[in-house]
C-alpha cells in the first residue's frame, strides 16, 4: 500500500479552487474549507467552548445519577474524570483534520465513507444531536415554567403551560441559528465565566445549608464489594464517554476555525476534563446536600432551584440555567446537525436551513421526558445506546485519517463526484461494513444476556472492532493518487 509520505495536500484552504467547484452538488459555502485569514479561534475560545458546554443540566444529571445509583462522591468524581480523559483522546485525533484543512465533520467523513456514503455517519450523528436538543430544550422549557410560576403563581394554572414553554425555548434556538456562527462564538465568550460563577454560588449555598462539606459528603457507597461497584462502574464510565462521543465526532466543525493546532489542543485539554470534573462535583455535592436539607435526594437541579425560597434568587438562577442550556444546545447539538443535513443536499440546504430542520426534528420527534424519567433510562439507556453507533464511526475515521491516509487528504476531491473518494458509486462499502461490524458486536450484548459486557462497553467495543475491521479491509487500497493533483 502506498504510504503517501511524499505527497503534499493537493488543495490547502489557501489554494482551494472554490470557483471550479461551485456547480458541484457536493459544495456550498457553509461546507467549504475555512481560509487561514478567517481562522480566529484561540486557546481561550476553546476553553470557553468547553466551559459553556460542560456547565449544563445533563452534566449535573450525569454525576448526580451516579450518586443515585449507589456511588459515593469519590467514586462518582473519579468516573467522570476518567471518562472525560478517555474521550479527549479520540476527540483531539479527529479535531486535527478540522484544524489542518478547515473542513467540517461531514466533509471529513467523505474521505473514509465516500462522498455519498458520508451521509450515513452524518445522519447517525445528526439524529443523536437532535435527541440531545430535545432533552436540553425540555429542561429549558421546565426552567422557563419554574421562573414564571415563581414570579406569578397563577401561571401554574395555565393550560398547556409546559408545552408552550417548550416551544418558546425552541424558537429562541432558531433565532440564534439564523444569526449564524458569529453569534455562537459571542455567546460562548460572554456566558462561560458567568455560568461558572453561578455554579460555584450554588455550591456555596449547599455547603452553608448543609452545615459544611463533611455532612454533605459523608454518605457512603451502597456497594458492599468491588464486584458490585465494578458492575455499575463500567456502564457509568461508558456513559461518560458516550456523553461527549457526539462532539468527539463533529469537533472539526469547531476546530476548522482554529488559529493553530496548538490553540485547539491546549484549549480542549484544559477545558474539557477540568470543567466537567468541577461541575460534576457541584452536582454530586448539591445532590448529597439535598438529603440533609430537604430529607430526600433530589437529582434534578431545576427542582432544587425552585426550593431556594427567595424569588429573586430563583429567577437569577433560572436565567443562568437558561443561558447555559441555550449555549450548550446550540454549540453541541445544532452546529453539527446543521452541517450534517446540509451535507445531504448542499445546493439546497444551507447551514441555517439545516439548523432549523434539526430544531423541528429534535422538538417534535423525540420524547425527552421519558429519557429523563430516572437515572437508569438516562445513563444505561440513552448514553450507552447511542455510543454503540458513534464508537464505530470514530474507529473508522481515525483509522482512515491517521493509519490509511497518513493525515493527507485531497481536499478538492472531497467536493467532487468521480474523484478519488468516489469509491463505489460514491460509497466506500468497506467503511460501511466496518461500521456495521462494530455496531453489531456492541449491540449483541443487549440481545444476549451472557454477552451483556459488550453492551456495557459499547463505545469501546464498537471503536475497536470497526478500527481493526476497517484497517483489514483497506490495507491493500491506495491511500492517495501516485501524483498530487495540480492546483
Amino acid at each position: 500500500m502506498p504510504t503517501g509520505q511524499s505527497l503534499q495536500p493537493s488543495a490547502s484552504p489557501e489554494a482551494f479552487r472554490a470557483d471550479a467547484l461551485r456547480t458541484s452538488s457536493l459544495y456550498n459555502s457553509d461546507l467549504a474549507p475555512i481560509p487561514t485569514e478567517r481562522r480566529s479561534w484561540g486557546t481561550y475560545n476553546y476553553m470557553a467552548l468547553w466551559m459553556a458546554m460542560s456547565i449544563n443540566i445533563p452534566t449535573y444529571l450525569l454525576a448526580s445519577g451516579m450518586i443515585a445509583g449507589g456511588m459515593d462522591w469519590k467514586q462518582a468524581l473519579f468516573t467522570v474524570f476518567l471518562g472525560n480523559v478517555l474521550v479527549l483522546v479520540p476527540m483531539l485525533l479527529i479535531a486535527h483534520a478540522g484544524a489542518r484543512y478547515g473542513i467540517p465533520f461531514p466533509v471529513l467523513a467523505r474521505a473514509s465513507f465516500g462522498v455519498l456514503g458520508a451521509n450515513v455517519p452524518a445522519l447517525l450523528r445528526a439524529l443523536v444531536a437532535c435527541g440531545w436538543f430535545g432533552i436540553n430544550t425540555w429542561i429549558g422549557g421546565q426552567a422557563i415554567r419554574a421562573m414564571l410560576v415563581t414570579l406569578h403563581p397563577q401561571w401554574d394554572t395555565v393550560r398547556w403551560m409546559v408545552p408552550l414553554c417548550y416551544v418558546a425555548f425552541c424558537l429562541l434556538h432558531m433565532v440564534v441559528i439564523v444569526c449564524g456562527i458569529r453569534t455562537i462564538r459571542w455567546l460562548q465568550g460572554v456566558t462561560a465565566p458567568f455560568l461558572l460563577a453561578i455554579g460555584v454560588a450554588l455550591l456555596v449555598w449547599a455547603v452553608v445549608k448543609a452545615g459544611g462539606f463533611g455532612p454533605m459528603l459523608a454518605t457512603p457507597s451502597k456497594f458492599r464489594n468491588f464486584n458490585e461497584f465494578f458492575r455499575f462502574f463500567v456502564p457509568s464510565l461508558t456513559g461518560v464517554v458516550g456523553f461527549w462521543a457526539t462532539v468527539a465526532l463533529n469537533i472539526p466543525d469547531f476546530t476548522r476555525y482554529a488559529r493553530s493546532q496548538k490553540a485547539q489542543i491546549l484549549g480542549q485539554a484544559l477545558g474539557l476534563p477540568t470543567t466537567m470534573t468541577l461541575y460534576s462535583f457541584i452536582g454530586i455535592a448539591v445532590t448529597s446536600a439535598t438529603i440533609l436539607i430537604f430529607g430526600q435526594a433530589i437529582w434534578d437541579p431545576v427542582v432544587v432551584l425552585t426550593r431556594l425560597g427567595n424569588p429573586v434568587a430563583v429567577v437569577i438562577a433560572m436565567i443562568a440555567l437558561l443561558l447555559a442550556t441555550l449555549n450548550v444546545n446550540v454549540a453541541a447539538n445544532l452546529v453539527s446537525p446543521s452541517n450534517d443535513f446540509s451535507n445531504l443536499a448542499p445546493r439546497v440546504i444551507s447551514f441555517r436551513t439545516g439548523g432549523l430542520i434539526a430544531c423541528v426534528i429534535g422538538a417534535a420527534v423525540f420524547q425527552p421526558w421519558k429519557l429523563l424519567a430516572n437515572y437508569s433510562n438516562y445513563i444505561t439507556g440513552w448514553l450507552l445506546g447511542y455510543s454503540g453507533f458513534l464508537g464505530p464511526i470514530a474507529g473508522v475515521m481515525i483509522c482512515d485519517y491517521f493509519v490509511v491516509r497518513k493525515k493527507i487528504i485531497l481536499v478538492e476531491d472531497l467536493y467532487r463526484r468521480h474523484g478519488f473518494y468516489e469509491f463505489t458509486g460514491g460509497i466506500n462499502l468497506r467503511a460501511i461494513a466496518a461500521l456495521c461490524a462494530g455496531a453489531f458486536v456492541a449491540f449483541v450484548g443487549l440481545v444476549l444476556p451472557s454477552l451483556r459486557v459488550l453492551y456495557d462497553y459499547a463505545w469501546f467495543v464498537g471503536f475497536a472492532v470497526s478500527f481493526l475491521a476497517y484497517y483489514a479491509l483497506m490495507r491493500r487500497q491506495p491511500s492517495a493518487p501516485s501524483e498530487p493533483r495540480a492546483t
